[in-house]
């Protein structure tokens, strides 16, 4: 009897460690599945411009249903601060950063010291000078610059004098958008009397430049600002004034409140961009290459046909289009799309 029960006990402690070994196989699994999962750093500049919060969020759920995990990091406007955020990324050895930069020229080291660990570089929306990244993904910026100033010529078609404030000057985008502003205006009516850069895209520098301008002449037609953010801070000093409205006054990023002005009388233009489109094959990419994947060839979700030079490189550049909205077309491309509501949109129109 007690033999009996010596083996019972035998066998009831060889099962507790049959047990006990497969749940530490299986903890094991999950630690090994969670590790090899793709590693992707993200860094923001700021969240100072609306937008941004949406190309996260869309980033990071396309990302998860890849498959990725997303490591999110907001430099708030700070060089130094983003620096350290992709040491830090280096240090996790992610398998891809994404970089939104705060100073396309401040980045250049920590970047190239990241491709030599062996991690992919995306720059998103905003090209980093001199490294030879993995990816340029951004819309046609130089074409934003051209809808600008397509829309004051019509808005405004016997010419006149202008203000230009333009965005920050370590964001490299804004040479291509002034490019493609100028030279669209050359051999017009219209002369840009006061210009001005907004560092880290501050919105109410807008504000003084557009007072400082109007020191120097009130005599304008119009005011091409870097973005709608800008533009809200010019259409304020333009109101002090009691000019707004009677200006004609350009941005881009389709805000909300942008849409609001556009219907409301007081901004003839936004420059509209798919940044959910853009976040969406950004994240996919960014997978594509952390698995090897040739994403130049046709058979990725987005293939990449174009380049941009970076310095003495030649990159990879997704390049989205951008859209010019007016009052004419804000029902089809902003609330057609869901982009913004109806009902927000036209909020304070009756």
């Amino acid at each position: 009897m007690r033999q009996k029960a010596f083996y019972i006990f035998l066998l009831f402690l060889a099962l507790l460690l049959v047990g006990c070994s497969e749940s530490e196989v299986q903890t094991q699994t999950e630690e090994t599945q969670e590790e090899a999962r793709i590693q992707i750093g993200l860094s923001f500049d700021s969240f100072v411009i609306e937008r941004w919060l949406r190309d996260r969020d869309m980033f990071v759920s396309t990302a998860q249903s890849l498959g990725a995990e997303v490591n999110v990091q907001v430099a708030g406007g700070s060089v130094e601060e983003q620096i350290s955020q992709i040491e830090y990324f280096i240090k996790k050895e992610m398998d891809v950063i994404v970089i939104i930069a705060v100073d396309g020229d401040a980045l250049r080291d920590v970047v190239n010291e990241a491709l030599e660990a062996g991690i992919h570089v995306i720059c998103y929306d905003r090209l980093i000078s001199d490294v030879e990244a993995d990816l340029f993904i951004s819309f046609d910026n130089r074409q934003v610059g051209v809808l600008m100033a397509e829309a004051l010529i019509d808005a405004c078609p016997e010419g006149g004098n202008i203000f230009a404030i333009y965005g920050s000057p370590t964001d490299l985008n804004v040479d291509a958008v002034i490019d493609g502003f100028t030279s669209t205006l050359e051999g017009s009516a219209f002369t840009v009397v006061y210009s001005a850069y907004c560092d880290n895209w501050l919105a109410e520098l807008a504000f003084d430049y557009v007072n400082e301008g109007l020191a120097v002449t009130s005599d304008i037609v119009g005011v091409m600002c870097g973005n709608d953010d800008l533009a809200s801070q010019a259409i304020k000093a333009l109101s002090e004034s009691q000019l707004a409205g009677h200006v004609a006054v350009v941005g881009q990023d389709a805000e909300l409140s942008a849409c609001q002005r556009i219907v409301e009388g007081t901004q003839v233009m936004t420059v509209y961009k798919a940044v959910e489109e853009e976040a969406m094959a950004a994240a996919t990419l960014a997978v594509a290459l952390a698995k090897g994947e040739d994403i130049t060839e046709s058979s990725c979700a987005y293939p990449v046909v174009d380049t941009i030079i970076s310095g003495e490189y030649e990159i990879p550049y997704y390049k989205l289009d951008p859209v010019a909205v007016t009052s004419e077309n804000i029902d089809e491309v902003i609330i057609a799309s869901g982009f913004h509501s109806y009902d927000d949109v036209y909020l304070n129109v009756k």
